[in-house]
Formats: structure tokens, sequence, C-alpha cells
């Protein structure tokens, strides 16, 4: 065994039990956990919500699949001489970590903690062996919070999805009721399928619980992704069936059946059947299985000797790759201790309340118009402002709603392609325009151009991103700009800017985008003095 293989030093200086290599595989962690801290006390916070209240289960849940996995592998006392392809999976994770510190976006940290935890397993066992625990690391992407972008679109999905098949469950029995976006209206009662009903609740703790039901599994391989992909289908089958049952509950028995300890109630049963649901399928998929095997037999729950395979750390040695490995995390860490901290730029800017009361022949049309106070929780901004503007020559008046937030670290603008639909708007089409040329402006300025319908109800609707001077159309990519700004600025700050107005009756989608046109090329001018771009 080659000395930069195995650094042999007396084991009386650690006893029995502790090695020189736990001692390095103990600092690599320590250093791991100060770079970062930025993310793990994001994954605190966000497993406080109900969607990732399952988060704690996870490192330890990934850790017994991890341990069961190490049963079958056999001690190699030998030297690995394939240390070092981990040693550039942790400097991967490092640089992603640096990056996520950089931009104040605390969530992109967290992701890279995983990432370093498949370093150090490669660095530990070599990438010849390694490899093989996926698994358990793959499993640890569950506890983390999905980016806000994804969230709200994912959540309006499932409410959409819900919402329909709860509607036809309670027509099925015989409820008269009419659905509108996510508003179900059961005449005396409107019940909305808020957030804490869309699903995600259980889902993302079913897709953890399926997961592993997968990896355990000794079925086929189609078996295994029959399971894994169906957690999602069950739990939107579920949630419509706990959205017909509070349907059903407010139809006879009133509104207020649905608070305190039966909403709890509702929601841990429905969160049983899925997972009975789970274990149904695979007692059908078994019986279609030439082997007949029972459920007892495939699924692998074998849990004896796993202390012992806890105990083989002190067999992890203390090679150049873990040495290097604790190296380069004190380092890190140290250095990042000794970087002031960047606050968030407070950006010289008028609030919104001051923006004009005229825009050359547009003027506003009565009051500001305030959001309901549910609504504004969602939103979350640090300023707002919703008013109608009406021009002479125009008979149909054109609404003006901007959103403006100081840090958009931990959440930050929400799409109108998540909040129309939610509101009972159906989204005819949608397209992203370069509408410069009509403007007579020389750069690009990319807007997202929709029709939308409720009933005969047709609006035009133009939106974009405000991002320190940039006017962006996707969503994505306005996130990825957050980041680079964030690097390069110190600045988290930006906003969203929305234009509705009515389609007529006779009135051709061209003419009512004139209107908007017009509108635009004069509101343009006052943007930034309430949204900066420098």
């Amino acid at each position: 065994m080659s000395v930069s293989e195995n650094i042999k030093a007396p084991q009386s200086a650690f006893g029995a039990f502790f090695t020189w290599g736990m001692l390095w595989l103990a600092l690599a962690t320590a250093g791991a956990t100060f770079f970062f801290m930025d993310g793990l006390e994001a994954l605190l916070r966000a497993w406080q919500l109900p969607e990732y209240s399952h988060g704690p289960l996870i490192p330890i849940l990934s850790g017994l699949l991890f341990l069961r996995q190490l049963k079958t592998v056999p001690v190699n006392p030998g030297p690995v001489r394939d240390r070092w392809v981990g040693v550039c999976v942790l400097l991967l994770a490092v640089l992603f970590g640096s990056l996520g510190k950089l931009s104040g976006i605390s969530d992109i940290v967290a992701y890279a903690s995983i990432i370093w935890v498949g370093g150090i397993l490669l660095i530990s066992f070599g990438w010849k062996t390694g490899k093989h625990f996926w698994p358990p690391v793959l499993h640890l992407v569950y506890m983390l919070p999905l980016p806000d972008v994804f969230y709200h679109k994912m959540s309006n999905f499932l409410q959409l999805i819900s919402s329909e098949l709860g509607v036809y469950f309670l027509k099925l029995l015989g409820v008269a009721v009419y659905l509108e976006g996510n508003i179900i209206d059961l005449g005396v009662y409107k019940l909305h399928v808020a957030d804490a009903c869309s699903g995600l609740r259980y889902l993302f703790p079913i897709l953890s619980f399926s997961y592993i039901f997968a990896v355990l599994y000794k079925g086929p391989m189609w078996h295994k992704a029959v399971l894994l992909l169906s957690a999602a289908p069950i739990t939107i089958l579920m949630n419509s069936v706990r959205i017909a049952i509070a349907g059903v509950l407010v139809d006879k028995l009133g509104l207020e059946w649905l608070e305190g300890f039966t909403h709890f109630f509702e929601g841990w049963v429905i969160f049983i059947a899925c997972i009975l649901l789970l274990f149904l399928m695979a007692r059908i998929m078994l019986w279609m299985n030439p082997q007949k095997m029972s459920l007892a037999d495939a699924l692998d729950l074998d849990t004896d000797g796993l202390w012992d395979q806890a105990k083989r750390l002190r067999l992890v040695q203390p090679s150049t790759a873990m040495i290097s490995a604790a190296g380069v995390m004190l380092a890190v860490a140290l250095a990042w201790q000794a970087v002031p901290e960047r606050d968030t730029q407070n950006v010289s800017r008028d609030t919104l309340q001051l923006f004009p009361q005229r825009l050359g022949e547009w003027q506003r049309i009565g009051a500001a118009v305030p959001l309901a106070p549910e609504v504004e929780a969602v939103l979350q901004a640090d300023d707002y402002l919703s008013i109608n503007l009406g021009h002479p020559d125009h008979k149909v008046a054109v609404g003006l709603f901007m959103a403006w937030y100081q840090d958009q670290t931990n959440g930050g603008v929400h799409s109108p392609e998540i909040c129309l639909p939610g509101a009972g708007w159906e989204i005819a089409w949608l397209e992203r325009s370069d509408i410069s040329g009509q403007l007579g402006l020389t750069d690009p300025f990319e807007i997202n151009r929709a029709v939308i319908q409720k009933g005969e109800t047709r609006m035009l609707v133009y939106y974009w991103f405000e991002q320190k001077g940039k006017r962006i159309a996707w969503d994505m990519q306005a996130k990825v700009q957050l980041m680079i700004d964030g690097i390069m600025t110190g600045r988290t700050d930006g906003g969203m800017v929305r234009l509705t107005t009515l389609i007529q009756d006779g009135e051709t989608d061209a003419q009512a985008d004139a209107r908007m046109l017009d509108i635009t090329r004069e509101a343009l001018p006052h943007l930034p003095r309430f949204m900066p771009q420098q």
C-alpha cells in the first residue's frame, strides 16, 4: 500500500474506534457544514412549510438506504486508486455553492451540498465502488425546496387538474356545482382550491416514499418504473377525492366544517390512502409476475446489521484525496468567513404610488385598486400598483399592474401565466414577441402577449419582467439574470409590469393590440423612476 493511498499513524492516538481516516473525514464534513451553512439554513426554513415538512426525514432515510446498500459491498483493505474523480465532484460542489453564495440565492447552496455528498462518497470508496451509491444520494433531492418558478407552475397545474376531477366526482354524487378556474361554485358557497389543497403537500413525501419503494422492490425494472412514476397521478387522484369530500361537507354542513381538526384529519387520511394505493399497485403487478413472489418477499426490508455497517466508518483511509478534500473544505469555509457579507442594496427609487396620473392622452380612472388580502399575501411584493387608464379616443380602458421586489432571492415575481388560470381565466394563446420595432426602439424588447378568456369575455394581456434595466419575457431567463445581477452587483431587486384590456365584441385583436402598444409607448419613459435600471 503506497503512502499516497494510506498515510499510516499509530492507532493508539485515537483508540480502538477513531482513526486518522475518520479525523480527515470529520474535518472535511465540518468545513462543508460551515461552507454550505446558507443552504442548510434555507432547508430549515423550507422544512417549516407544510409542503416540505417531510424534509428532516429524507437525510435519515437516505442514510439507511446507504447502509443497506453497503452490506453488499465487501471490505476492501487494499489501495484504492480512483478517488480523484470524487475530488473533482467535490470541487464542482464548491463552485456551485460559491455561485449561490455570491448571488445570495441560498437554495443553490443547498443543491450544491448534495453534489458534495456524492463527491465525498467517491473519495471514500473510489469511483469503481462509489458510483453504485447513487440511489441514496439522489434520494436527498426530495429534501430540497423546488425553485419558486417551478413550484408555482406545478402547484397551478395540480390545482387545475384536481379541481376538474373534484368537480367531476361531485357531479357523480349529485351535487350541483360549477367550476371557474380553481373556484368551485356550490351556489350558496364558493370553495377556493388554495395552495394548501393543491396536492403538493402530499406529492413531495409520496414521491420520496415511492422512490424508496422502487429501490427496495425486487421485481422487474418496469415494475420499479411504474411504482416510481405512479406517485404523481395517485396524488392528483386522491387530492381530487379530498376536494370532492370537502365540497360535500360544504354543501351539506357549511363552510365551517373544513376548519380545524376535520381539515387536518382529512389530509392524513388521504395521505395514508395514497400509500396504500402504492402497495396495492405493487401487489397487482406481483400477481402478473411469473415468479409469483409475495409482497413481503418483493420488498427487501431487512435491517439487520446496519449498525455493523455504520462502524465501517473507522475503515475510511486517510488517503491523499481525503486529506485534500478536508483541506479544500476548511480553506473555502475560512475564506468565506473572511468575506464581508453583502447586504441587499437599498436602491434609490420612487414608490409606485407616485406613478403619474396621466400618460400622454391616457388618464387614470378612479383610485388605485387594492388587491384582496389573500392575493396580496401570495404576491409578497414590497410595492405594487393596480390602476385603470382611459383615453378619449378609446371606449375601453387599459388595466396597468406593477409589482416591485427589493429582494427576489426568497421568492420574487409571480408570472401572470400562473395566476390568471387560477382566477378562472383560460389562456387561449400565449406568445413571446419583440415589439421594439413597433415602439421605435433600437434595443430588443420582448414581451409576453396573450389572449385570455372567461366564458365569452376575452382580454388581451401584455406582461414582462423588469430586471435591472433589462426587459425579459421568459420567467426562467429572469431568474438567471437575477443570479447574474446578484453575483456581479449584489442587487437582487426587480419587478413585473402587466397590461390588460378587454377585446370588445366586433373588435379585432389587432385593434386591441394597437391600444396596448400606445399605452406601452407612453408608460416606458416613466418606469426607471420606479424600477431602477442602474
